[in-house]
């Protein structure tokens, strides 16, 4: 008994993740098929043992909502469904009744009212007993009625869905692989939890109605409801009628229309046709008894295991990942599953050369459902595949993970990542954080010049989830591109403490853009350009006193070709050519006209060799503001000093030209 009162705890708690995961987050951390499996676990548990413990989710609808959005308890519970894998459990259901087989809609289920024909609230599912209001964005849902042709009260219930075609459009649209969306279910429950209804109407929503839950006309059955909802201008599902002799035969004409089926489904739902006699059914603490849901069984394939890659994070997390013989799932070719952690991997018995079972979650995130072979000969590795660092298993709360205890890893060095590919820095689009993150991860990056050496992962690259070879050239376009840069790119692109990009556009014309010089300086020849104080000269000149920081810009120099010494000149201001303001000190403020913003008369002002300073002070030469009798403080600072105030138009006088435009 307590070896199954155990289990029934850790179920508890692993169901409780997931529910939290799914309902509040719009996430999912398993399977629709790994959680229906522990759920019917818990749920025998708790029928063998006679024990219901404290947080069960089988006596538990959903999870706490988790938002800024305001929140609503409903009148009466919103309950799920009971569900079932087998058209004979179905047929049994009917018996000698009468139903309709609708879709199970894979969105966010939402209860909208109206009184006297005006949509009036829209509530979420929520916990199934308090939802969020999202009425204002419900208004702009691609196909709600926001007026009825019905006086009174009416309250419908049923789900808002992004459609296959809509989900693939706005991922298009999307350029940066880590930052498509996962799935049409996930996206919608967050566009229709937006605080900004302009967000929403951009994507698309549409609601499908399945129940009247109050008010509206009194009907014997749910076929003359849905036709009666239809005709007020709802879309209602689809609802054929069956009996126990037609319904298999109904089921796999679903199963053949959902490989096409533009709205995204997990099932399907039976319902009594007869309300009276569906509602004298009752209900359990979970569940109505008028319906059953129904799911497809998890298409699966068999494969053999050639490799557990272990990937590196940012925490220092080093995750196993399953590498296999392609096999055909949902229409894709497979190749590689997640693993998650060394539990996992232990608990799968996993090694190379095990005859695996795989399928994918949700019809779209690959994982091992079974390992037929069991060698259990995958050894957890000793040192980290990133920079080689020792790893260190830990035991959290049950769970084996492993993690790199290299401080200076790169897989923890994402953000210095993310800054090297930034705009300013060596400009190389296409790469977010996330991106990074996973490239590190599958040890595609080690150091920052690694980054330039990305087309030699091609095949690994293409069969990441979400990437493909559009994304692919895409990427190495835009790295190409950036192969040609500056010394100021380049210094910037370090990271180096206290070194932003102004100041390093002020070492590299003081070196003359000679990136030999500007490695060997010494903090007395730094302190001699204006701007750059002690302390920033000591970590600067402390930067290259380290070999491994030589060795990554030597490295990083390999890769990419500096443009010609008066070619930075004309990009980053130098002291000779077009020098009518070198060496002056210019603030900018208020609105521009000449230029897109004032970061771009700023760059102009430093191209032409001036310095640009964000408060008005002693050493300020000019203010540039087309307001000239602006009472703003910077004004009203450089009248007291006596500093010139100037229109851009003076100021372009001054440089003897106009802006690059």
């Amino acid at each position: 008994m307590n070896a199954k009162k155990q289990r029934m705890k850790e179920l508890i708690e692993i169901l409780d993740k997931a529910a939290k995961a799914y309902y509040a987050d719009s996430a999912e951390i398993m399977s629709n098929a790994e959680y229906d499996e522990l759920y019917d676990e818990l749920e025998n548990l708790e029928k063998e043992t006679g024990i219901v413990l404290a947080g069960s989710l089988t006596k538990k609808v959903g999870y706490e909502v988790l938002s800024s959005l305001p929140k609503k308890a409903h009148k009466e519970p919103r309950l799920s469904l009971a569900k079932t894998k087998e058209v004979a459990e179905l047929e049994s259901f009917l018996g000698d009744k009468e139903g309709i087989l609708m879709w199970k809609l894979d969105g966010l289920t939402i209860v909208l009212t109206y009184e006297n024909g005006e949509l009036v609230e829209a509530l979420t599912r929520g916990n199934g007993e308090i939802g969020e209001v999202v009425t204002e964005n419900a208004r702009f849902f691609e196909n709600i009625p926001l007026v009825i042709p019905y006086k009174g009260s009416l309250m419908v219930r049923g789900e808002a869905i992004i459609k296959y075609s809509d989900f693939n459009r706005i991922n298009d649209e999307i350029t940066d692989v880590a930052e498509k969306y996962k799935n049409p279910r996930n996206l919608c429950s967050g566009s229709v939890r937006q605080l900004s209804t302009e967000v929403t109407a951009s994507r698309n929503i549409n609601f499908i109605v399945y129940e009247d839950l109050e008010g509206g006309e009194k009907f014997k059955t749910r076929v003359e409801e849905l036709n009666y909802l239809e005709s007020l201008g709802f879309t209602v599902v689809d609802h054929p009628l069956v009996t126990r002799d037609s319904i298999e035969a109904e089921v796999r004409t679903y199963e053949k229309r959902i490989k096409s089926y533009d709205i995204p489904s997990d099932g399907l739902v039976l319902q009594f046709n007869d309300i009276a006699y569906g509602n004298s059914l009752g209900k359990t603490a979970k569940f109505p008894r008028h319906s059953i849901a129904f799911k497809w069984k998890d298409e699966t394939a068999e494969t053999i295991l050639r490799e557990i890659e272990w990937s590196a994070s940012r925490t220092g997390l080093i995750n196993p990942v399953a590498i296999f013989d392609p096999v055909e799932l949902e229409g894709t070719t497979v190749t590689r599953a997640s693993v998650h952690n060394v539990s996992i991997m232990r608990g799968l018995k996993l090694g190379v050369g095990d005859k695996i079972k795989v399928y994918k979650a949700n019809m779209i995130i690959p994982q091992i459902l079974e390992n037929l072979t069991g060698s259990d000969a995958e050894e957890v590795p000793e040192f980290c595949p990133v920079c080689g660092g020792k790893t260190e298993l830990k035991d959290e709360e049950g769970v084996q993970t492993l993690y790199c205890t290299n401080p200076d890893c790169m897989a923890k060095k994402i953000k210095l990542l993310t800054h090297f590919v930034s705009r300013d820095a060596m400009n190389i689009a296409g790469l977010s954080e996330m991106t990074l993150e996973k490239f590190v991860g599958e040890n595609m990056i080690h150091e920052l010049s690694d980054v330039f050496k990305l087309s030699g992962h091609r095949e690994k690259i293409v069969s990441l989830e979400g990437f493909g070879e559009k994304s692919y050239n895409n990427l190495i376009e835009s790295i190409d591109k950036a192969r040609e840069t500056t010394a100021v790119r380049v210094l910037y692109s370090l990271g180096i403490a206290n070194i932003g990009l102004a100041t390093a556009k002020l070492i590299c014309r003081f070196f003359d853009n000679d990136i030999e010089r500007i490695t060997k300086a010494k903090p007395d020849e730094l302190t001699q350009i204006d701007g750059v104080g002690e302390v920033m000269a000591g970590v600067f000149a402390d930067y290259f006193n380290k070999d491994e920081n030589l060795r990554t810009l030597e490295h990083l120099l390999l890769e990419v070709h500096i443009e010609n010494a008066e070619a930075n000149a004309n990009d980053e201001g130098s002291s000779e050519g077009s020098n009518t303001i070198s060496g002056l000190t210019f603030v900018v403020t208020g609105d521009v006209e000449k230029f897109k913003n004032r970061r771009e008369l700023s760059d102009f002002i430093e191209s032409k060799g001036g310095k640009v300073t964000g408060s008005v002070t002693g050493k300020t030469d000019y203010l540039i503001n087309n307001d000239l009798t602006s009472n703003s403080g910077k004004n009203k600072k450089a009248k007291e000093l006596g500093i010139k105030i100037i229109s851009e138009n003076e100021f372009l006088e001054l440089v003897g030209g106009s802006n690059a435009d």
